[in-house]
């Protein structure tokens, strides 16, 4: 290493190592004779790599793995410590049902559901402290109390959350069973490019998170990576009645509850949804398709067509099945109708 300084939470260094060294193997040796470096693992390192805290040159790199050239300025700002448990935060939340066993909300676009790095506050969970205060289950950890299963940040739609630990082993054990021998149910409405065939079926394709990519999930081959299984249904195609459609509406019932798994298993198919510019960025040009009130409403969701319209469950303290629906957020109420009447 040619020189390394350190400047209150910014560490600079330029790579005087071997040449094409992974990013966050350079970063290690970088910091590992300085303060800093003492509380800052490997993975930790790759985290914040992966939450834009590093760079090469005047470039942001949040791939771990990227090589680094010999001479390569490196920058890493280290981010103040995180508190050791969420805080209360009066952020508004729309509350569906609720008891003294747990709390269904239906969850905006845009709302994370736990902290995370990159994400320390603003939470669904710090949400629910100060809604809630101390009637969370506490099975799920100080910084994921009661939650029992997640939405992606920019899925909308029905959740259920315990507020005490009988609750949450009950709901938990429902969600583990996938619904295969109780009431479980998970529904989605997500709205697709062209028209998947057959118009019902069944997408069984284990996934798997890329190695290169650790934001995207990937399907693999058989005997790797997680069971994941999606029946879905076609329930409307736009325009409606042309040979090749260029959008449909299609309902999505969960067998397995995998991290972007509808997202995955639908693009994997050649379906990926509106919006989605993680698995479906290369059918942006079929966007030109799309009738002018229909483009105009895409671009304001900003975000990927998909809200979990149904959640149904056995109460945990009774045993009653519950049902719970929600209907698509306006946003995205705008682009079905926009469809419609193109």
């Amino acid at each position: 290493m040619d020189s390394v300084t350190e400047s209150g939470d910014r560490i600079d260094a330029t790579w005087a190592g071997d040449a094409a060294t992974r990013f966050d193997k350079a970063l290690a040796q970088a910091i590992a004779e300085l303060p800093a470096g003492a509380d800052l693992s490997r993975s930790r390192l790759q985290q914040l790599i992966r939450a834009g805290h590093a760079s090469v040159g005047d470039a942001i790199v949040t791939d771990p793995g990227a090589r680094v050239a010999t001479g390569a300025r490196l920058g890493l700002i280290v981010p103040p410590p995180e508190p050791a448990a969420p805080a209360p935060e009066p952020i508004p939340l729309d509350v569906i049902y609720e008891d003294d066993a747990l709390i269904v909300i239906d969850k905006p676009a845009g709302l994370v559901v736990h902290p995370a790095p990159g994400s320390p506050s603003g939470t669904l969970v710090n949400a629910l402290l100060a809604h809630c205060g101390d009637s969370l289950s506490g099975i799920g950890g100080v910084r994921r109390p009661g939650i029992v299963h997640r939405l992606d940040k920019d899925t909308s739609g029905v959740m259920v959350v315990a507020k005490t630990d009988r609750a949450h082993q009950s709901l938990a054990a429902q969600f583990a069973d996938h619904g295969r021998t109780g009431p479980l149910q998970r529904a989605y409405a997500a709205l697709c490019w062209g028209a998947p065939l057959p118009r019902a079926g069944t997408i069984d394709a284990p996934l798997e998170r890329m190695a290169h990519n650790r934001e995207k999930i990937a399907v693999v081959a058989r005997g790797r990576g997680r069971e994941a299984i999606t029946h879905y249904r076609v329930e409307e195609n736009f325009p409606p009645r042309a040979a090749e459609p260029v959008v449909s509406l299609v309902r999505c019932e969960l067998e397995t509850g995998r991290t972007h798994q509808i997202r995955v298993h639908l693009a994997h198919r050649g379906h990926p949804l509106l919006g989605d510019t993680l698995y479906g960025s290369g059918f942006r040009t079929k966007e030109v398709h799309l009738n002018d009130a229909a483009r105009q409403a895409l671009s304001a969701l900003g975000r990927q067509a998909l809200h979990a319209t149904l959640l149904g469950f056995a109460h945990p303290d009774t045993d009653e099945e519950m049902v719970f629906e929600s209907a698509p957020p306006p946003p995205m109420q705008r682009l079905l109708d926009a469809l419609r009447e193109g």
